[in-house]
């Protein structure tokens, strides 16, 4: 038995390692009688961060209290594989850090499924993001272990996260690669893998004591909790890769990233993603930038949104504006950069990251961003473009199967309607306009054009998002002075809307700076920003209606054909015979009333391919 002995809050703590047979009896020992105290400390230690990858493996698996940790080498197989499992069957309730990450990591690996793991499982991640969401660049502590116990419980407590990364520097090894690469039995690996658990059962005391000090709901606490491990099913269950497909697009996409970094070369920009060459090159070829295209230091803009003003294309569609003559260079460095961008973050990143059935598993993290909305990544589904369905053709249903997309209807809007008592949008709403179409002719009048209906719907989504006049002007292609004219209207619209933000504002500097969202989510503000209120209320509220929509899509026993959550969206695999019914039940889960404003779903049935819900012919 190996025991390393070290002090966390000054207190003296002991990490067990067992390296015979023999030494097991001792660990059943603690762990009964730590499991008729309460809640245990489980962790992991695997070969990297892609669960589903052919060649993954779980190294050890780690149970702690508040003095004592255990790390069960899983490496060594036989009778530590079998006292592993017997705990991880007969624990009450467990303690972890990042759940999902376990509960995928033993139901791919120890068969211990994500079902029966769930329900036992103290997520301190969770609880964390609950009392606050907010990163370390955003002013938060975030939601890392290390950080957090150095905050709550050690100061010292990220050393050991530094002692391990040297370890693996002095070995050559990278933090991608040490996982794998490290000796089992390296004194510091050990020493890391049995605090771990230890940190989450002191962790979560700590968290606990905050969550009832700052009056978070109990209830919203176990609604993460479920949420999260109904993601994690889904992730499990992953997508069909059409490896074929994939392949091709792969190499078609590096052909072309190829093919216009050349054409922007005979420009003089001999890289695409240089600014200086970029502004350098078209300044010379006498492009002029917009007053408020220049950054905070002074500097030209070349962003997207300027290259696609140069190259005449629309912002968000990439069609074909009319307005000028097409810059060459601005098209080809737009068109280079998407085929990078796309071969890297998409399809090389699919082959990289398929199991050995070709399925992908994108990761859902059920809540991100500091409004809670949820992120996939590994690939990064969420970040596709809206309209493409050349990435999306990669991804099929269950042969047999057809793709289901349910979408919610302007939920941003509805919700801001629904928080802010917005009378006039409220009756839009209820008698099934469009609304930005009734915004439009509320604004402009009844002759409004398709050109205003943009201009108010860049405004709506600027107050639920946060955009001021110019981004609205950059985002619809509008003067700056008509958007200032048509938000003044707006507001006189909807003054509801404004009275809401000021009221929230107000109450903010009386309450710390934190806004609690109808939920019970607090949602801390900066002070230099605090109209940016609406953007976080409406966000979480939002987010929480996906939310919910999950819990019910489970109760009406939907989980099953359940792929992925994306943004206001949910996308389903079903049996082409059953494809309407299931449709049918998904919407209706999806569709109810907040604050006297229906919140709706609409269901759309593919062919086999995501891709076919955009335009694919498969």
């Amino acid at each position: 038995m190996l025991t390393f002995d070290y002090k966390v809050a000054g207190e003296p703590v002991k990490v067990h390692v067992p390296q015979r047979v023999e030494d097991l009896v001792a660990f059943r020992i603690w762990f009964q009688e730590a499991n008729r105290r309460g809640p245990i400390g489980l962790d992991t230690e695997t070969t990297g961060l892609d669960i589903y990858a052919p060649h993954y493996r779980l190294r050890t698996v780690q149970f702690g209290d508040r003095n004592t940790g255990w790390v069960i080498p899983w490496e060594l197989g036989g009778p530590f594989v079998e006292m592993a499992t017997w705990a991880l069957r007969v624990g009450k309730k467990f303690q972890i850090h990042n759940a999902p990450f376990d509960w995928a990591v033993l139901d791919r690996h120890a068969d211990i499924s994500i079902e029966s793991l769930a329900p036992r499982t103290i997520d301190t991640r969770l609880k964390a993001g609950l009392v606050d969401p907010r990163q370390p660049q955003e002013g938060g502590r975030g939601t890392a272990l290390k950080p957090l116990m150095t905050y709550y419980v050690d100061p010292s407590a990220a050393d050991t996260q530094g002692d391990l990364t040297a370890v693996f520097r002095s070995l050559k090894l990278t933090k991608a690669t040490g996982w794998a690469g490290i000796d089992l039995w390296h004194p510091t690996y050990l020493l890391y893998a049995g605090l771990d658990p230890i940190f989450a059962a002191r962790l979560d005391v700590c968290l606990d004591k905050e969550l009832e000090r700052l009056e978070v709901r109990p209830r919203l606490v176990q609604y993460e909790h479920d949420i999260a491990r109904i993601c994690a099913v889904m992730q499990r269950r992953g997508m069909v890769l059409d490896v074929d497909y994939t392949r091709g697009l792969n190499d078609q996409l590096a052909e072309e990233a190829a093919l216009f970094e050349a054409k922007a070369e005979r420009y003089g920009v001999a890289n695409v993603n240089a600014p200086a060459q970029l502004r350098a090159a078209l300044e010379g070829m006498g492009e002029e930038w917009a007053p408020e295209e220049v950054t905070a230091t002074g500097a030209l803009k070349v962003d997207k949104a300027v290259l696609h003003r140069f190259a005449d294309l629309d912002f968000q569609t990439g069609q074909r504006l009319g307005k000028r003559r097409p810059n060459p260079l601005a098209e080809a460095i737009i068109k280079s950069k998407r085929a990078g961008k796309w071969r890297s973050s998409y399809t090389q990143t699919f082959l990289d990251v398929m199991d050995s059935d070709g399925r992908v598993h994108a990761f859902v993290n059920s809540m991100q961003a500091r409004t809670g909305r949820m992120s996939v990544t590994r690939p990064a589904l969420q970040t596709l473009p809206s309209g493409d369905y050349m990435i999306r053709r990669a991804l099929l249903a269950e042969e047999g199967h057809v793709m289901i997309s349910t979408d919610f209807a302007a939920v941003e809007l509805r919700v801001l309607a629904a928080l802010a008592d917005v009378k006039r949008m409220k009756e839009a709403i209820n008698n099934g306009e469009d609304l930005h179409s009734f915004t439009a002719r509320m604004v402009f009048g009844e002759g409004f054009t398709p050109k205003h209906r943009k201009i108010s719907k860049g405004i709506a989504f600027g107050k639920v998002y946060g955009g001021g006049v110019a981004t609205v002007s950059r985002q619809t292609g509008a003067p700056l002075d008509d958007v200032k004219t048509a938000m003044a209207a707006y507001d006189r619209v909807y003054p509801e809307i404004r009275r809401m933000s000021s009221r929230w504002q107000r109450e903010a500097y009386e309450t710390g700076m934190v806004h609690v969202s109808v939920t019970g989510r607090r949602l801390p503000l900066d002070r230099e920003r605090t109209y940016a209120v609406v953007n976080y209320a409406c966000q979480s509220a939002a987010r929480d209606c996906l939310g919910q929509s999950l819990i019910n899509l489970e109760a009406n026993g939907m989980l099953d054909y359940l792929r992925l959550p994306i943004h206001d969206e949910v996308i389903a695999s079903a049996p082409e015979r059953d494809a309407t019914d299931i449709a049918h039940t998904i919407q209706e889960s999806m569709t109810f009333d907040l604050f006297g404003v229906p919140i709706e779903a609409e269901a759309e049935i593919g062919k086999r391919s995501w891709g076919s819900l955009y335009g694919a012919d498969v």
